[in-house]
């Protein structure tokens, strides 16, 4: 008796050191360049970044930076699945991690494309029309789409050929990656966010604005309840709306990017039990980011203006609908990613001229690091 128990003892570490010893993963001999991060504190492995590309371009890239030796390594999905012949696809709108994966929605292709977040190996290629942003639930991974909508113009700058639908919002389950169904929302839908049973999807209107009906941006968040998968509620907020953040406790932050000109970019925050109660919180939100229960924001008053002269930038943080300012002087000509790691510590992508390599720079306490060249419009952060 005594000598079957030590053997089920012995199978038992043995199954626990099992477990334990992870193989290696298959990226670990990528190589790049080496930046600092003896000052940055996270539990993560990596921070990936997205660049978006060019439109038509079919160049859109991931990088990552790996915390264990501080490479910077470029194109590593490509390197990671040299068999895809055309590469991640045309124009990385989002990423986001969801477990052991990541979902990479990739605009122009009209694919949802998901990794190991491990080692950048292809798991699922999933088809949806014109995808923009992603949220989770436990169950499915919730992808909006501007559903085909596109407008081109002539020589004269007159309307040569357009669609116009209203939005969908698909969702798609987490297990088989298949999509399960999709519901209406508004114009051209960009952000979204889960919380407590709940989706908010931002509504820009980006296309709509050129075209009939309305020739208008549109200014609402859809509330979508997730058990039945429809609209309960839609609240306007301003025009052109951009990117929404719960912040876990019930806050859900809306960020818009108004019509460059007489209405500014700005922050909102709806409260999600009572989410008709809309609160302006600040002007001049180009770019932002979540971390936290705190949105950290950069912009400008010349939107219009974006990468022109040099201008400057002023950035915050927001906590409950307190503003912050914040010590951080920009040195990038063309601001478009954020990632936040902690108080101290940012990540900003540039996007330079928009068609060649941008940069990513790290600030530490206000002071820019060190910086490096990422892919053309480096624009959206994930952490693994």
């Amino acid at each position: 008796m005594k000598k079957a128990f030590l053997l089920l003892l012995c199978g038992a570490f043995a199954f626990c050191a099992c477990q334990k010893d992870r193989v290696p993963s298959k990226d670990s001999t990528l190589d790049g360049k080496t930046v600092d991060v003896s000052f940055i504190s996270t539990s993560a492995q990596k921070l990936f970044v997205l660049n978006e590309g060019g439109m038509g371009s079919n160049n859109a890239t991931l990088d990552f930076l790996r915390f264990s030796d501080g490479k910077y390594i470029t194109g590593a999905f490509k390197k990671m699945n040299p068999e895809i012949a055309a590469g991640l696809g045309d124009v990385g709108n989002d990423i986001a991690i969801h477990g052991e994966e990541a979902w990479i929605v990739v605009n122009n292709s009209g694919i949802v494309e998901v990794i190991s977040a491990y080692e950048e190996t292809e798991i699922a290629a999933i088809k949806v029309p014109t995808p923009r942003n992603i949220a989770f639930d436990n169950t499915y991974a919730y992808v909006t789409s501007w559903a085909g909508a596109y407008v081109t113009y002539g020589a004269d700058y007159s309307v040569a050929d357009s669609k116009n639908p209203k939005g969908q919002v698909y969702r798609i389950n987490l297990n088989t990656k298949k999509v399960e169904g999709s519901v209406e929302v508004g114009y051209q839908p960009e952000g979204i966010a889960c919380y407590n049973g709940k989706l908010y999807v931002a509504n820009s209107g980006g296309i709509a604005s050129q075209l009939p009906p309305t020739y208008s941006y549109d200014n609402t968040v859809s509330v979508i309840d997730a058990a039945s998968f429809k609209v309960e509620k839609t609240v306007e907020v301003q025009v052109n709306l951009k990117i929404v953040y719960s912040d876990g406790t019930g806050n859900i932050y809306v960020t818009t990017l108004g019509n460059y000109w007489d209405i500014h970019s700005g922050l909102y925050m709806l409260k999600a039990a009572a989410p008709e109660q809309v609160n302006w919180v600040a002007d001049y939100v180009s770019v932002s980011a979540l971390c936290g229960d705190t949105v950290y924001c950069i912009g400008t008053d010349s939107e219009y203006d974006w990468s022109g002269a040099p201008h400057t930038y002023s950035a915050w943080s927001v906590t409950g609908g307190t503003k912050k300012a914040l010590s951080l002087t920009l040195t990038e000509t063309t601001p478009y990613g954020l990632a936040v790691l902690d108080a101290d510590t940012f990540l900003l992508g540039d996007a330079g001229d928009y068609f060649n390599p941008g940069t990513v720079s790290c600030y530490y306490k206000g002071t820019k690091r060190w910086d490096v060249t990422a892919g053309v419009c480096p624009g959206h952060f994930a952490l693994y």
